[in-house]
């Protein structure tokens, strides 16, 4: 069990160090404040005997979307491993109790369970209640009948909303979440103060949130939940609108990042449009953050950046499918990659079988990037891939599927590097790696082993402690 704290004042002993040295440390006003190799006790100090375990600077996960993985937690599960076949996504829905509003949330969705599903497949299996079942790529939601009459989509005017020859709607929506919120029942955004917990359980003091285009209400409900207490972390936003600024300068707002851009595999946008939009984000003093999952949204983003220029920060979102051609161009555009290997042990066997052999070497390119002298950071994409960022460093080290196969051995990465891909700051994602020093915000991890024994077999039981930052004016507070 991992304890969790908030502290203002605490002296660490016997710690170990990314050097191997054992040392103490101390914490004072929320920094570290000293380190040496035995720091008297001060009077009324709290101490913690670290027994040679390793500290780590708290992890920062550089992309995940905090109130997508919320709902998640309060959804349907509709795909493997939970639900394998018609039978038990039936069951699934059909056990399932329904928000306030009388609808059916559902999430995970893959063709292996029911095929293609759309409006008429789904309404064979669950046709009573208003259903919405997304995708587990994030990118489609498909409605059942009941559904699709109550958001009138028939007369909906967003290009995600596919359509059979004759007009009518099929059921299934691309890239339509912000088409979606407007038409669903209005609630609240989900509150973060689970997750905040989970998150801080795996070590992970930081995150970027990279959902796009969010509203005021949504930006609204993460300063909240931060300045609450809520939602320990530290936040930074990629979504965060041109042109947006966020009130307040307290540690407990979150920060503004990179512009998030979408090039959405279901259409990709003209070269002259997305050449604008990049230089409108640079124009306002924004780098970008790009969604690029396949091989032409990288080659159409590669192109873009030519005519528009890069700027410092600019980033690669997935970097799914990186063609070994095209590292070059990466590289001479300074280019940073934020990437989620952890998908290799989540459904590897599905890119085995389904990825065109010839893409294969190119899936979630680790080490090629870093050798080509490409910043590379590493990140969840929760809750569509696996939160826990042990099991994200330990499928960029080993690169085996849930099967035990193993996918482009090639692209492993050194557990030391895995890790240091989790400890870049979250305005420098890829950047040298946090190290505990004096001076620096006391967001620790604590291990009950020391480094070479937790890189050796990376798991989130070997966490013992997270020591998280406190913001100015309030109390510390344990999150036990």
């Amino acid at each position: 069990m991992t304890d969790v704290l908030s502290v203002e004042s605490l002296l660490l002993r016997h710690a170990e160090l990314d050097d191997g040295r054992r040392t103490d440390v101390r914490i004072a006003a929320g920094r570290i404040a000293e380190i040496a190799p035995a720091l008297p006790r001060r009077s009324g100090e709290e101490t913690i005997d670290c027994r040679g375990g390793a500290l780590l600077p708290g992890l920062a996960d550089h992309h995940l979307h905090l109130h997508a993985l919320a709902a998640h937690r309060h959804s349907i599960p509709c795909g493997p491993p939970a639900v394998r076949d018609p039978t038990g996504l039936r069951t699934a829905l059909a056990a399932a109790t329904p928000d306030e509003h009388g609808w059916i949330r559902g999430t995970g969705y893959h063709e292996t369970v029911a095929g293609a599903l759309d409006a008429a497949a789904l309404d064979r299996i669950h046709p009573h209640r208003p259903v919405r079942v997304q995708h587990r790529s994030g990118a489609l939601w498909i409605l059942n009948t009941t559904a699709a009459s109550a958001l009138a989509l028939v007369g909906g005017d967003h290009p995600g909303i596919e359509r059979h020859v004759d007009g009518t709607p099929t059921g299934r929506l691309w890239r339509a979440d912000d088409w979606l919120r407007t038409r669903l029942p209005r609630t609240r955004p989900p509150g973060l103060g689970d997750i905040g917990h989970e998150l801080a359980r795996f070590g992970i003091t930081a995150v970027t949130d990279a959902t796009p285009d969010l509203d005021p209400g949504s930006l609204a409900a993460i300063a909240a939940d931060m300045e609450s207490g809520a939602l320990p972390q530290r936040v930074h936003l990629l979504g965060a609108p041109l042109g947006a600024s966020l009130d307040g300068t307290s540690a407990c707002r979150p920060t503004v990042g990179p512009y998030k851009m979408v090039l959405a595999d279901s259409g990709l946008p003209a070269l002259d449009d997305l050449t604008e939009r990049i230089r409108a984000a640079h124009a306002e003093g924004r780098a970008v953050a790009v969604h690029a999952v396949t091989r032409e949204a990288l080659v159409l983003l590669v192109v873009a950046l030519r005519e528009a220029g890069s700027r410092p920060g600019d980033r690669i979102e997935h970097a799914a499918v990186v063609p070994r051609e095209l590292i070059g161009d990466i590289a001479a555009l300074g280019l940073r990659v934020v990437t989620q290997p952890g998908f290799l042990a989540d459904r590897g066997d599905d890119y085995a079988r389904d990825v065109p052999v010839d893409d294969q070497p190119d899936l979630y390119r680790c080490r090629s990037l870093t050798d080509a002298g490409i910043p590379l950071a590493l990140s969840s994409d929760a809750p569509y891939g696996p939160l826990d960022p042990w099991t994200v460093i330990a499928a960029a080290v080993h690169r085996t599927t849930p099967l035990g196969g193993v996918l482009t051995p090639e692209e492993t990465l050194t557990p030391a590097a895995a890790l240091d891909a989790y400890l870049g700051p979250l305005e420098n994602p890829g950047g040298p790696p946090r190290r505990v020093r004096s001076g620096e915000p006391a967001e620790l991890v604590l291990l009950h082993t020391g480094r070479a024994t937790a890189l050796a077999d990376p798991t989130s039981e070997l966490v013992r402690v997270t020591l998280m930052g406190t913001c100015p004016g309030k109390s510390p507070r344990a999150l036990r």
